[in-house]
């Protein structure tokens, strides 16, 4: 039998490279499937809600196989798989949906209502979301291939642009989702909390849709200098602890049309509170700062149980919102897993046209896969840095 190895959660703190099952056409319960597809992985990222479950801080188990940003070539099918063929690159989108239920086919394919028997919504690699087997590995199982994948038009176009379409799977769909669902458009004012890739990926698209400005908020300075070396406007939240009067000095005035948090549930205090965990810091700060009758999107990860959190309350995901402020001011917040299928398609087009350069925004860096715990450890330190793992040396070193 082909061999396989992958990245595999082993508790709090610790991840290594291991020997683990190659992919076969079956689902979580053991039912043998035929709508599937196996990859061989040519990408796949280290993401910010990784390290939420590496850091101990979800119910994830031991012995997980982590990964659910991917990018792969079809090397083998199961024979319902129609529209799809051997040798296709294609990007994966990180929500596993059926596209039959109610949901899917809303378009809401972060809480597909078949793939996970817990609750509404599957992803790969991920606790919780229905046992489906991690990517950061040398091969994976894709099931409902021809809904949720897309070939890329050109394979030699896409190699070429790889570290941008990589980000096609999570991160950049989840960012501009975040946009989108703020309300961002031509001459908006728009404030991102967080300056990880999740925000620099909100900020480039805020850009591409037609913001005025766009702020970056963070306590991080490496971040910080990344963000305004691409292009928009940082808010170092060291200085003070109203963030009304931070923007106030950029805009003239306490408030934006739109906010997008990229933060969650590990969120800290402003100013002199900036050691001090505080759950809901950012969703108040951004109710603060939103004018009235604007938008708020919420990427940023929120979970139903946080074992690690100092505060009774967020162990069970209860935060203590300012939500009548958010009333009072008719605020608009959109929550929950990104439905990437809605925008990877015209997204991948603006890669590839040259619309959108997220591999650069995000500062793509490229590592092996046995490089991986070394990867996740420097990602945890907060660089400036988006690490995408190349289990098949199949990127040859680019970097952004």
């Amino acid at each position: 039998m082909a061999s396989n190895r992958g990245v595999v959660y082993l508790g709090p703190g610790k991840v290594e490279v291991r020997s683990i099952d190659y992919p076969k056409m079956v689902n979580p319960e053991g039912k043998s499937i035929e709508h599937g597809v196996i990859l061989k992985v040519v990408s796949t990222n280290i993401c910010g809600s990784d390290q939420h479950m590496v850091r101990g801080r979800t119910t994830a188990p031991k012995g997980l196989v982590l990964g659910h940003e991917i990018t792969g070539e079809i090397i083998e099918k199961g024979k319902d798989v129609e529209y799809l063929n051997v040798g296709d690159l294609v990007t994966v989108p990180f929500n596993v949906a059926c596209g039959r239920c109610r949901t899917c086919r809303e378009q809401q394919t972060g809480v597909c209502l078949n793939v996970n028997k817990g609750r509404a919504g599957g992803a790969y690699g991920y606790v919780d979301m229905g046992g489906w087997v991690g990517g950061q590995a040398e091969y994976v199982m894709v099931p409902y291939a021809d809904f949720n994948l897309i070939r890329f038009p050109d394979k030699a176009q896409a190699l070429e642009k790889i570290l941008d379409l990589t980000m096609l799977s999570d991160i950049l769909p989840t960012g501009f989702h975040g946009a989108v669902t703020a309300g961002v458009g031509v001459g908006s004012t728009v404030y991102v909390a967080g300056a990880g890739p999740v925000g620099l990926a909100a900020a480039a698209s805020a850009h591409v849709l037609g913001a005025a400005v766009v702020m970056v908020g963070d306590m991080n300075p490496e971040r910080l200098k990344h963000a305004k070396a691409s292009g928009f406007e940082p808010i170092d939240l060291t200085k003070s602890d109203k963030l009304e009067e931070l923007i106030e000095a950029v805009v003239g005035v306490p408030e934006v049309d739109a906010a997008v948090d990229a933060v969650g549930f590990e969120a800290r205090g402003h100013g002199a509170q900036s050691s001090t965990e505080a759950p809901a810091t950012v969703l108040n700060s951004l109710m603060a700062i939103t004018r009235a009758a604007g938008g708020i999107g919420i990427p940023g990860l929120y979970v139903t149980e946080d074992p690690g959190a100092k505060d009774e309350a967020a162990k069970q995901g209860n935060l203590r919102m300012r939500f009548g402020l958010g009333w009072a001011k008719s605020h608009r917040l959109y929550t929950g897993q990104t439905p990437v299928l809605r925008y990877n398609r015209q997204l991948m087009q603006a890669i590839l046209h040259g619309r959108l350069p997220i591999a650069k925004v995000v500062n793509a860096t490229v590592i092996s896969l046995d490089d991986a715990p070394r990867g996740y450890h420097e990602f945890d330190t907060g660089v400036a840095r988006k690490f995408v793992i190349d289990p098949h040396g199949m990127l040859k070193k680019k970097s952004a």
